[in-house]
């Protein structure tokens, strides 16, 4: 296992890819602190995870509070020692508008959660990986980190603000041996996708990826892994897309 006794956190953990991605980090041997604002679903994630014989807990948080965000990673540290690893995930997708039509209160609740949430995480995530000598925090951007998307005005702007905040911090700790990455998925087959397109949407949306299908969150949750592992020791401030192809069009 290459993750054995090391403790993660991961947000947005009550389904989708940050579900795989606790369910990724516990069978590689991690201790999983599974977060989400969602009681129900996190708690079925941690039941999962203790049912393939992993070990895992559930803090409630809701990432745009920075109370929130600090009691989880205090409870992370005082329920397993330490912190070495964080996916940064919890995200919504917001209102679908262009962008003269789109209201300030569904502009500023997206930037709160996918932008800020991740700002916060770091914020307190990093000092406990100093204190254990180093760790990885792989931040969840997605391809409309690196494109558009008309009616997504708001998703746009936080995760292209997810890249420059995760190359910025990794530049500011890379002699610190914290490693500080991106993900970029394409459309994941996940509740939000589901919920946010529906069935026409989503039949051309599939199109849309050369693969001719959308990816599934485990997909995603394999490099989140892979990335936090010693074989990723050389990579930081890069973003790595997921995307069947979408961006090489």
């Amino acid at each position: 296992m290459m993750l054995n006794n090391k403790v993660a956190i991961v947000t947005g953990a009550a389904s989708g890819i940050g579900r795989a991605t606790a369910k990724a980090f516990a069978r590689e041997g991690a201790r999983v602190v599974v977060s989400d604002i969602s009681v129900d679903g996190s708690e079925e994630t941690v039941r999962q995870i203790k049912s393939a014989g992993g070990e895992a807990s559930f803090v409630k948080c809701d990432v745009s509070q920075e109370a929130d965000v600090r009691k989880l990673v205090q409870q992370a540290v005082d329920t397993y020692g330490g912190l070495d690893f964080a996916c940064n995930n919890a995200g919504i997708s917001g209102e679908a508008a262009p962008t003269a039509d789109y209201t300030l209160d569904g502009w500023n609740k997206v930037i709160s959660i996918n932008l800020t949430g991740v700002f916060l995480g770091m914020k307190y995530q990093i000092p406990e990986m100093l204190k254990r000598g180093g760790g990885v925090i792989v931040n969840m951007a997605s391809i409309l980190g690196t494109v558009g998307f008309p009616t997504a005005p708001a998703y746009v702007a936080s995760k292209h603000g997810v890249l420059g905040l995760t190359k910025n911090a990794a530049l500011e700790y890379a002699q610190q041996n914290i490693r500080v990455v991106g993900v970029d998925p394409a459309f994941i087959h996940t509740p939000m996708v589901d919920e946010a397109l529906g069935d026409n949407a989503l039949e051309q949306i599939t199109g849309a990826h050369p693969m001719g299908r959308l990816g599934q969150p485990e997909e995603v949750a394999e490099l989140v892994v892979w990335l936090c592992s010693d074989a990723a020791s050389f990579i930081t401030g890069s973003s790595f897309l997921v995307d069947g192809g979408y961006t090489a069009q």
